[in-house]
């Protein structure tokens, strides 16, 4: 179902404004007449239940947006499987139910598409969601974001609450995270092509076998999706978005390279994992409801190399 939910004179609560998808959804907010509400960290917990609601019914924000998260690559989800499981339950489950008791008239919840079985049909379709075992190198994570779908879902079928999810494929852009170890795919070869090149160092080695495919989005793409899943989308299902493109980490690799102007060797490590082999996603019910990906993967990531080179002193490694 879709219907139309005004977002002019809102009070909007971006959880996890610090982060590459919050601070991409606080631009976009920007273009539209909304009040853009944020809390540091070292304000509120929002792993915290009572002090999360307390928080809510003081600054009575209309719409709830949940971009806050523990994320990281396969290395880090390998590592830290408890963080990843339990500290994203804890802020969910409290921003989620928060946002209920203090009567938030709209909530999105983003996910990963992390959360379909390792073996599901491709393009991916929302309906394959539990349909078979995860990708073990990232179940915790899923495991997580599948309760926070659940959640909103249930809110929703018990209260009648508007609450939405987004289901976002592999982001790159401003913001990212590029820690050496625990960084997702895109960031992890920015930098290391780049310190290859800095450093005339002239082969660069890339985690895996190159083959498996993924879909890549830029990330003011995904806060635009977000914009208008809030305005036009008001349903139980959850919703893919991504480009409905995709492309072997072998070629983006050789992408990213030529971006950054590396002409060395690539070489690709076998022993450490490739993950799922495939993972699309079919985003016919995005498209269904009027929204179109704009940033092309090239003109995507010459952005994101300008802005990694112009904030190379300050980019998160946390």
């Amino acid at each position: 179902m879709t219907g139309l939910f005004n977002l002019q004179g809102r009070r909007v609560f971006v959880a996890g404004h610090k982060g590459m998808v919050g601070q991409a959804i606080v631009r976009r907010l920007a273009r539209e007449d909304v009040d853009i509400l944020v809390v540091d960290r070292a304000e509120l917990d929002l792993r915290q239940r009572e002090p999360v609601r307390d928080w809510l019914s003081d600054h009575r924000p209309d719409v709830v947006i949940v971009a806050a998260a523990k994320v990281g690559g396969i290395h880090a989800n390998s590592t830290y499987p408890v963080d990843f499981l339990a500290e994203n339950l804890e802020l969910q489950s409290s921003l989620i139910s928060g946002a209920f008791e203090t009567e938030v008239a709209k909530l999105l919840f983003l996910g990963s598409s992390c959360i379909y079985p390792r073996e599901a049909p491709q393009p991916i379709r929302e309906e394959a969601l539990l349909t078979g075992p995860l990708e073990p190198t990232n179940e915790p994570y899923a495991i997580a974001k599948i309760a926070g779908i659940r959640l909103c879902q249930a809110y929703r079928q018990q209260h009648g609450a508007d609450f939405i999810s987004a289901m976002p494929t592999n982001l790159y852009g401003p913001g990212d995270n590029f820690h050496p170890d625990n960084s997702h795919v895109a960031a992890a070869l920015l930098r290391r092509f780049h310190e290859a090149k800095r450093d005339g160092v002239g082969r660069v080695t890339v985690w895996g076998t190159g083959r498996p495919r993924r879909e890549f989005l830029h990330v003011d793409d995904m806060a635009d999706a977000c914009v208008h899943l809030l305005t036009h989308y008001s349903d139980h299902g959850h919703v893919n978005v991504g480009c409905g493109e995709d492309i072997s980490i072998a070629d983006f690799a050789r992408l990213i390279q030529s971006t950054v102007g590396h002409d060395g060797e690539l070489a690709f490590d076998a022993t450490k994992p490739d993950g799922m082999f495939r993972k699309q996603l079919d985003v016919t019910r995005l498209t269904g409801i009027g929204w179109q990906p704009r940033i092309g993967l090239p003109e995507g990531l010459q952005g994101y190399y300008q802005w990694f080179r112009e904030n190379i002193d300050r980019v998160r490694e946390r």
